[in-house]
């Protein structure tokens, strides 16, 4: 039942590849030049939305770059939101659940692939919807594809019950809107019974668990399931908007469903936590330091449930995007038209609103709070993450090819340069002569070399889609050539796909994006 050891990284020089980079070294000021803005953004969009109070950061290559404020935690006590304050994060704590499953995974407590009712004996009396429904899994449960109805309505409501009734709950049999396995759902329901799973995988109450293997090896001194643990000068209320006045919603008590949503923490505290997520990018050598390991929080950032594709009107830019995506492991992963990879979750309970989203490849990360029923925060993070983009600081790292790829594109553009049978002989894949002829490549190079003339590769690859596959840009004497390769998944690796094309003489179009 445990999960996979790390595999030991390739050596020698000819596969190994460095790990993608980022390539400015202002990248962080240019970064820092849009906080007054965002600042500024928040503080209408609190305002605008009636919301009591707020705090918001920006996490930066594992810092908290940035923390800002505003309004008042307390409204009758007339007590200002400060850089500690603490908030209740809802549906955030999946992730931390999520998190906890994992190390025990990792521990070999437990598989993904489990049936829920081997730690969860109250489930083996569900009646499933069709004769060949599966099991329902640890996995179905992380992935919200257990087939439990939706239930955010009714499960903001069930944060305080009782073990004793969340147990009656089981054993009366829960319906399901579709089999195990099928489709997404998002189901509270399945985080509580998580919860649970943690509980009696690990021989401790979830509580306690999460607190000592997850919050205090993250440093995340502020955070907890039970309200009445904050110091109450720290303690943020919240508030509904209701007959154009401010009404004070109850805090619940932590229970039963409290591995859903019951979390409370700090800006500080959260940042710390979402630089874990970051600092897992780029796979790469070196010490480990977060509770579970780098390749396992990756594996939580991945869809392992799809849900279907949505098509948006971006507030900030006007333009039109395609979202797909779907969920990780207590964590909602997207691709849009901007960013090929994003993790966000948000969460919402009587009283409060927050969010956290990330771009891995970027290594810049968003959070913020509310005490608003429900705060709304994605449409404003987009305009943050606008502001960010415009500084021109947001760059994805840039992928560094591997040694093995640099030499194939010199013996590819020394080919091209001046054939060598014996050369091509050498860098080929056994496909790539029968794929087409040796003699028929030879040929069209030298059509298009007659065509341009003698041709130099430029020292850089123009795109490196990975460490074994790219493309560079040859200037010749009348015009230029464009050359791809893609190396064989052999040692060492060879070519086995090669396309060489002049470039039109107005330039080749960019990269098509989906807008």
């Amino acid at each position: 039942m445990q999960g996979q050891a790390p595999a030991k990284a390739a050596s020698g020089p000819v596969f190994k590849a460095d790990p993608p980079r980022f390539a400015d070294p202002a990248r962080r000021q240019k970064l820092g030049s849009a906080f007054g803005d965002i600042d500024r953004l928040m503080q209408e969009f609190t305002k605008r939305e009636h919301i009591p109070g707020a705090a918001w950061g920006i996490v930066i290559d594992g810092e908290l770059a940035h923390l800002g404020t505003t309004g008042l935690r307390d409204v009758v006590a007339r007590q200002p939101v400060g850089p500690d304050t603490v908030f209740r994060i809802a549906s955030m704590t999946k992730s931390v659940t999520a998190m906890a499953v994992l190390k025990l995974r990792d521990e070999g407590r437990l598989s993904l692939d489990d049936a829920a009712e081997t730690f969860v004996p109250e489930l083996k009396g569900l009646t499933y919807p069709t004769t060949d429904s599966p099991r329902l899994t640890v996995r179905h449960l992380l992935s919200h594809a257990g087939g439990f109805p939706e239930d955010n309505p009714w499960g903001d409501q069930q944060l305080s019950a009782t073990d004793e009734a969340f147990t009656a709950m089981m054993r009366g049999g829960i319906p399901f809107s579709n089999p195990p396995g099928v489709a997404y759902e998002y189901s509270n329901y399945a985080f509580a019974i998580l919860g649970r799973i943690v509980t009696r995988a690990s021989g401790m109450p979830y509580n306690a668990y999460v607190a000592a293997h997850i919050l205090k090896p993250l440093g995340m001194s502020s955070t907890t399931l039970e309200p009445r643990e904050v110091a109450p000068a720290r303690l943020a209320h919240g508030y509904r908007w209701e007959d154009e006045q401010w009404k004070e919603e109850p805090q619940l008590p932590d229970g039963a469903f409290g591995a859903m949503g019951g979390m409370l923490t700090s800006i500080r505290d959260l940042s710390r936590y979402v630089a874990a997520y970051l600092e897992a990018w780029p796979p790469r050598d070196g010490e480990e330091t977060a509770p579970i390991s780098r390749a396992s929080l990756r594996e939580m950032q991945q869809v392992w449930r799809p849900r279907a594709a949505v098509v948006t009107r971006n507030a900030a830019t006007g333009a039109v995007d395609l979202n797909t995506g779907g969920y990780g492991y207590g964590l909602g992963i997207t691709q849009t038209c901007d960013f090929g990879h994003v993790v966000a979750h948000s969460g919402g309970l009587p009283g409060f609103g927050s969010l956290m989203r990330w771009l891995p490849e970027y290594g810049v990360g968003i959070i913020a709070f509310g005490n608003r029923t429900y705060t709304g925060w994605g449409g404003v993070a987009n305009e943050a993450i606008e502001l960010l983009r415009k500084t021109g600081g947001l760059q994805a790292r840039i992928i560094q090819p591997s040694p093995a790829l640099t030499s194939a594109k010199n013996d590819v553009s020394a080919l091209i340069d001046r054939w060598d049978d014996g050369v091509a002989d050498r860098i080929a894949a056994v496909n790539l002569f029968l794929d087409r002829s040796k003699d028929r490549r030879r040929a069209e190079i030298e059509r298009l070399r007659a065509q341009v003339g003698g041709c130099r590769a430029q020292d850089a690859f123009s795109f490196v889609e990975n460490p074994l596959r790219g493309e560079w840009l040859l200037a010749c004497e009348r015009g230029q050539l464009r050359a791809s390769i893609t190396l064989a998944p052999t040692m060492p690796p060879t070519v086995q796909y090669l396309d060489v094309r002049a470039v039109p003489a107005g330039g080749e179009a960019p990269r098509q994006t989906c807008r």
